[in-house]
């Protein structure tokens, strides 16, 4: 049940991700024929578009961390057993959710200061662009806790615990080998 709801927000995000972006299009698409080619231009266009820019970026971020889709390495965890795996896995959620926390009270920090401060151009208060880091740091800190929790309390398999493909398995996807010996006389 709440697999299924954390899939449905994702799908949400990924909804309001796809929107941001075609605004984007439209805003910057836009402005460069005006100015081009009737010497006119939208005026919130380049601060509107740096602003979605920003949100999709920390939006995107929820749903990698719920997909385990960042960057990572496995050199010294695939080396280990399953319990050192499972010790350096809380490790590292640990320092993940101390980065999330300092992410959070730092955003958090910006947009109490910001605001009162209005956008050059939009008139808009600037807190809304560091709302961004607080969505995320909320949201990405909630799946971590999540994970950890799944992690500490077993729900987690042996085989599960290293998600992490590695330069040789992507070698060999679709048939694609590092072997280049040159069959041609």
């Amino acid at each position: 049940m709440l697999n299924a709801l954390i899939d449905r927000c994702c799908r949400w995000i990924n909804l309001l991700i796809a929107m941001a972006l075609a605004v984007m299009v439209v805003l910057v698409f836009g402005n460069v024929v005006l100015r081009y080619g009737f010497n006119s231009g939208i005026s919130v266009s380049e601060e509107l578009s740096r602003w979605l820019f920003v949100w999709i970026t920390f939006l995107g971020a929820i749903v990698a961390v719920k997909e385990q889709g960042h960057l990572g390495t496995d050199i010294l965890l695939i080396r280990l057993p399953p319990i050192g795996q499972r010790i350096c896995l809380v490790i590292s959620h640990g320092l993940m959710l101390f980065c999330t926390w300092l992410l959070f009270s730092g955003a958090l920090a910006q947009a109490r200061i910001n605001w009162d401060v209005e956008a050059p151009v939009t008139g808009a208060s600037v807190a809304i662009f560091y709302a961004s880091g607080v969505v995320f740091a909320v949201a990405s800190g909630l799946l971590l806790l999540l994970n950890l929790w799944r992690l500490l309390s077993g729900q987690v398999r042996d085989d599960q615990l290293v998600r992490i493909a590695g330069t040789e398995d992507l070698a060999t996807i679709g048939g694609l080998h590092l072997d280049r010996t040159n069959t041609t006389k």
